[in-house]
């Protein structure tokens, strides 16, 4: 008896210490330059972690952590400012959550610098050795958004673990763990044969693929454009022209160091890299946006709004897992449209996610939604989803 007894207190105090282990709290603000322009798209995370996120379009952010990272570290890093640091404990304290980056000013011209093809070649022959090449699981918030006629009409969002070797390989394995989306109110109910998070590779110019994507950046028209500089490295931007698609270019922006890609904007996709702590870079913010040519819209459906059907997507890798024996993942998902995976719906996962703010373009997304029927949005994902 005193033994089952003294078993039970033990099962109490290990079911105390693991729920004070996962009590969450938001770590949310909004980052300006020094002249009060907000920044979108910087990198945010823990010193020495590997959670994190990115600013929105909108420079907000959010980032939920426990009380093991509260006497943390947090820092706040883009290109062409100095990165801030503050203690999260510290940061909670403060009444306003606003961070100021400075600008951090580069003068490359008193730098004896390559020709703008010797940087691109570097960065390509060094990009296994620069990104986190070796096998990791990033943790993905992928979400797409679908208009029609310039309307909201269809929102999801998918929760992914994929698993790889970085932008130097071809895509790995993909698990849709969690997904959510609104009722779909398109005209033409669009669906893909494979998830859209593999546009993370065939849009990237960096990793080898078989699309109508796929570039050879050897061969591009390479010219400097500017400069910048990147958690104390000077960074050079470099410009390339496609010989043989007079509209298409492509920017870099390489470290001057060793080569490191930190960031890519290419048509409607941007690109951005930030620091693992072993100092290899890794995706941390992606976003594209697009809409069909006619040639892949039903014939007859010419004439209506699915002319018009445009979808935006942003993908935020909130934590990266190295250690193996945490990297097994169950794929699925991959070859589904986002949309049309039927995941049970948990409620509670979404509450306790790092989603980031809703930017001005997802609040008017979810006012036209629920507009279009009264139905709330949370409804709807209950009623969607199972």
């Amino acid at each position: 008896m005193i033994k089952s007894k003294i078993l039970w207190i033990v099962i109490l105090l290990m079911n105390f210490v693991i729920q004070a282990q996962t009590k969450k709290t938001v770590v949310q603000g909004t980052i300006y330059d020094e002249t009060n322009e907000t920044i979108p798209f910087v990198t945010i995370g823990i010193v020495n972690k590997t959670i994190g996120t990115a600013s929105t379009m909108d420079g907000e952010f959010a980032l939920m952590i426990t009380d093991n990272e509260m006497q943390d570290t947090l820092y706040v890093s883009g290109l062409g400012f100095d990165t801030y640091k503050i203690k999260i404990q510290d940061y909670l304290a403060k009444k306003d959550r606003k961070i100021v980056l400075k600008e951090n000013v580069v003068n490359l011209e008193t730098v004896e610098l390559l020709h703008p093809i010797d940087y691109v070649e570097k960065a390509l022959d060094n990009l296994k050795k620069n990104t986190l090449s070796k096998t990791h699981v990033k943790e993905i918030l992928y979400r797409r958004a679908a208009t029609e006629e310039g309307k909201s009409k269809f929102f999801v969002e998918n929760y992914i673990k994929l698993k790889g070797r970085g932008p130097a390989y071809w895509v790995g394995q993909v698990q849709v763990t969690e997904s959510r989306k609104s009722a779909d109110y398109r005209f033409w109910k669009r669906t893909q044969w494979r998830h859209a998070v593999l546009g993370l590779n065939d849009t990237n110019p960096l990793t080898p693929n078989d699309s109508e994507h796929a570039r050879n950046l050897r061969k591009f028209a390479w010219k400097k454009t500017g400069s910048s500089s990147y958690e104390g490295e000077d960074v050079v931007i470099l410009e390339g022209k496609n010989p043989d698609i007079d509209w298409e270019k492509i920017i870099l922006y390489v470290g001057i160091d060793k080569y490191q890609i930190f960031r890519i904007e290419r048509g409607r996709s941007l690109f951005i890299y930030k620091k693992h702590n072993n100092g290899k870079v890794y995706l941390s913010y992606y976003k594209n946006q697009w809409r069909f040519p006619k040639s892949h819209i039903p014939r007859n459906l010419w004439g209506t709004a699915a002319e018009t059907l445009e979808y935006k997507s942003e993908a935020f890798v909130l934590n990266v897992i190295t250690d193996k024996k945490k990297m097994k993942i169950k794929p699925y998902g991959v070859d589904i449209d986002m949309g049309s995976l039927d995941l049970p719906y948990h409620p509670e996962f979404w509450a306790n996610l790092s989603l980031p703010p809703d930017t001005k373009f997802y609040k008017r997304i979810k006012s036209e939604l629920e507009g279009l029927y009264g139905v709330p949005l949370e409804k709807q994902f209950e009623l969607v989803n199972k």
